[in-house]
């Protein structure tokens, strides 16, 4: 049977666009509701009459929660989900929360006041989801973490595969000669579903199986996302483990931090020490040095995000689990440890 998303395929034009021809909207050229009709009656295209009809009842808002003020990562992500949403003519309202807050109650509450017909959830706790999201019927979808094993048929999940990039940014300074490797970001959680912990324990994997320490309790320092808790956590590590030579950071914000550190004690970047960011923000680019990066494709991720949530807005359709591959940017943060050519 076709679907809304192989029309859209078909004709060229997105799913938000064929969803206003099919509920006879006005803001639709003539060309694109007369290409788009024909393929439906081509493919004999029955819409769900159920879907449509909560669709025609529902508020026109999608609401999209940030956990994370300071992530810089994020409001990228929501800036193009804010634009491309606008494109299909959907309104979104905003709410931003700092990483000790709960997600999911504070989606509740807004449920129960603005009655949104979808949700966004930027960044969030696997622990939080488990608790409460029971509660919530409304088409949701979580963003750089994985909802999979949770097992709710209106989670959605779009995320970058953080284990194994993780593990290619430690056997990148493996590989460069380091033995004494750090790991600050994150803050501890207790489901391997969340983003920090996957990337944690990809990390430690990888150090472990190239014959470094991999006492998480020694080389790892968790902080919030942030520059300021990066700069604590860096000198917190440092003072522990005066040997290292590289850190791994678990975003870019939290490595700027960082960075600022080293040179407070008077450390070079990469000179004395080396240091791979994670996520990719374009503050990367102009930083000096150039920090090395792991990359997300925040396009297709947030491009993807919209895609499912308006689709599953629309029609019944079952949840679905998204992994989208990472990069890697060659920066200028990364060097062979002093005494080592290697």
């Amino acid at each position: 049977m076709a679907t809304i998303k192989d029309i859209a395929k078909i004709t060229g034009y997105s799913i938000g666009t064929v969803s206003r021809v099919l509920n006879n909207r006005s803001d639709v050229s003539q060309e694109a509701r007369t290409r788009i009709e024909n393929t439906i009656k081509e493919l004999n295209f029955q819409p769900n009459a159920n879907a449509k009809n909560l669709k025609q009842s529902m508020p026109s808002g999608i609401s999209v929660i940030v956990r994370g003020m300071s992530n810089r990562f994020l409001v990228s992500v929501l800036e193009i989900i804010q634009a491309k949403l606008s494109e299909h003519g959907e309104n979104t309202s905003v709410l931003f929360l700092d990483e000790t807050e709960d997600e999911v109650e504070a989606a509740i509450r807004m449920i129960s006041i603005s009655k949104p017909k979808g949700i966004v959830f930027l960044g969030g706790s696997a622990q939080s989801f488990f608790r409460s999201f029971s509660e919530i019927s409304v088409p949701s979808i979580l963003v750089t973490g994985s909802a999979e094993t949770l097992d709710f048929a209106n989670l959605s999940s779009i995320t970058t595969d953080d284990s194994a990039a993780s593990t290619f940014a430690i056997n990148y300074l493996l590989e460069k000669g380091h033995k004494h490797i750090g790991i600050i970001g994150g803050y501890p959680v207790d489901f391997a579903e969340d983003n920090t912990s996957k990337r944690i324990s990809g990390a430690l994997t990888a150090l472990e199986a190239g014959g470094a320490d991999s006492d998480q309790d020694k080389v790892c320092v968790p902080c919030f996302y942030s520059m300021q808790a990066g700069y604590d956590a860096a000198n917190k590590l440092l003072d522990a483990n005066p040997e290292i030579t590289a850190v791994f950071a678990l975003s870019d914000m939290v490595a700027f931090g960082a960075m600022r550190a080293f040179s407070d004690r008077g450390l070079k970047v990469p000179q004395d020490i080396s240091i791979i960011g994670f996520d990719g923000i374009d503050f990367t680019k102009f930083y000096v040095p150039r920090l090395t990066t792991i990359v997300q494709d925040v396009e297709q991720i947030s491009t993807r995000c919209v895609e499912d949530l308006l689709l599953r807005i629309s029609y019944s359709r079952p949840a679905s689990h998204i992994i989208v591959p990472f990069s890697f940017v060659d920066g200028e943060s990364v060097a062979c440890p002093r005494g080592n050519t290697h």
